[in-house]
């Protein structure tokens, strides 16, 4: 359920945008963005990322999984990233990079590079120590109301965080009803709450079931979907391979400075057997 929207946007985007997708689209961004205290969004255009099938083809990741323009020019765009690949700072950074510098064309002067805003629903803690909503902002570091620039503004929606939320209040904030319907651990009871009380989620939730209808779209978003499961499960296969080649190393070592073998497990994690036999 984490990527419901996303989801729904991207088996559209992949055969194509469409109108009509921009409901859902703006009663998220709205949910989001409005907690920060801006004004509310009145209308956006979804671009269509025509590069969605061949990435998958190629067996690469999407670059974004949703891009929109607002009404006043602002860019958002929004991607989900299921696992950690402990480069979602720098990640984060490039791809708004990309879309603002990609903003200016030729003979174009710098004050028509338009705000950039990038939205990341993760399904890990990131930003570590943050809370289920973050912003960041160019803020100058003694005077915290002082902005360099309203040219970059990122939120991070951390899952992991939100299902730690004690208090999550559906009825009065649209964006726990949001991230109550994203998240795969909510009961089917609250799920049907938020989406007969939120127009939005149900328009979502609608086209979701419409866009499921499009074989050829459905066929190509889920083989995306794999691949990313695919990709998260190497990486932590390669990491708990790597983790247990330096508890071994680190037990060869105070074993050979004669350190106790239940020390020695203790330590490491190693099992008193399997360090015995080192």
């Amino acid at each position: 359920m984490l990527n419901l929207l996303v989801d729904t946007l991207r088996v559209r985007l992949s055969s194509g945008a469409k109108k009509g997708d921009e409901v859902q689209l703006l009663g998220f961004l709205n949910a989001v963005l409005g907690s920060s205290g801006k004004e509310p969004i009145k209308s956006l255009e979804i671009m269509e990322n025509t590069s969605i099938k061949k990435e998958i083809e190629d067996g690469k990741s999407c670059i974004l999984d949703v891009l929109a323009v607002l009404q006043d020019g602002t860019k958002v765009n929004i991607e989900v990233q299921l696992g950690n690949e402990y480069n979602m700072d720098r990640r984060t950074l490039f791809y708004w990079s990309r879309v603002y510098s990609g903003s200016l064309e030729k003979g174009q002067d710098y004050r028509e590079l338009p705000n950039v805003i990038a939205v990341n629903i993760v399904d890990f803690d990131f930003p570590h120590g943050g809370g289920f909503h973050t912003c960041f902002r160019l803020r100058e570091d003694t005077e915290p109301s002082l902005i360099l620039s309203t040219a970059l503004e990122i939120h991070c929606i951390n899952m992991v965080q939100w299902r730690k939320l004690e208090g999550k209040d559906v009825q009065k904030n649209p964006l726990h009803r949001w991230l109550a319907w994203f998240d795969e651990h909510s009961p089917d009871e609250l799920i049907r709450e938020v989406v007969s009380m939120d127009s939005a989620i149900y328009e979502a939730f609608e086209k979701y079931e419409e866009a499921k209808k499009d074989q050829d779209a459905y066929r190509t978003y889920w083989a995306h979907r794999k691949f990313e499961h695919d990709q998260v499960s190497r990486l932590n296969y390669a990491r708990d391979e790597g983790e247990q080649k330096k508890a071994i190393e680190i037990a060869r070592k105070m074993k050979a400075h004669g350190r106790p073998l239940a020390e020695i497990a203790e330590f490491t994690g190693l099992s008193p057997e399997a360090v015995g036999l080192l």
